[in-house]
């Protein structure tokens, strides 16, 4: 932790000391600024990987069981400020019941779920736990690089009829039926397509 800083051989990880606001009672505070620094570089550059160059990101204190202090990740994404991730220096306590008692950590928990609804601009989170086909197909893809970009399903549930008719002998055409079946079915249908004709020779 300290081999890039000069003048670094005298520091330490640990002291016994007492919790404040910014750090344990186990650290020191030039470790905890360190670890703390790396987190933040680390996670930005995340970020940046996934949401391009000369994104801002912000800092938010906040509480978590497992680390102190701790910190939530906020993006601005499209004039928006957004959460993504949380995270902080590990609680010494983990770490040795880990039996890593000369170690110092950092973890984060990031929602898959969220930054998927902001890289595929997906509007509801509750589409991740939907078993529609219109839904999952979307993400089909030959490639793991192919561009995604998701397309609004309709609140009803998927319903096929198969309609079978004999057609008059005067003429017919088939943007007739398909205004009357809209006229009726209204905004309930949405789609008409003709699949098959038959002609019998007889």
């Amino acid at each position: 932790l300290f081999s890039n800083i000069e003048d670094g051989q005298g520091l330490q990880l640990f002291e016994q000391g007492h919790r404040t606001a910014h750090k344990q009672e186990c650290h020191t505070m030039e470790a905890v600024r360190l670890v703390e620094f790396n987190l933040k570089q680390v996670l930005t550059k995340l970020m940046t990987h996934i949401f391009g160059d000369g994104l801002q990101v912000r800092w938010v204190d906040c509480y978590f069981p497992f680390t102190h202090p701790s910190f939530e990740m906020e993006i601005n994404f499209q004039g928006e400020w957004l959460e993504v991730l949380g995270c902080g220096v590990m609680e010494q306590q983990l770490v040795n019941s880990a039996g890593a008692q000369d170690k110092i950590g950092w973890a984060f928990g990031l929602g898959l779920e969220r930054l998927a609804m902001i890289l595929y601009d997906i509007p509801d989170i509750r589409l991740f736990w939907s078993e529609d086909e219109r839904f999952l197909k979307q993400f089909i893809v030959p490639h793991i690089s192919q561009k995604i970009k998701f397309q609004p399903l309709s609140r009803y549930p998927p319903l096929i009829n198969d309609i079978s008719f004999w057609l008059p002998s005067e003429p017919y055409s088939k943007n007739d039926f398909y205004d009357l079946a809209r006229t009726i079915g209204g905004d309930l249908i949405e789609k008409v397509v003709l699949v098959d004709e038959f002609t019998h020779p007889k």
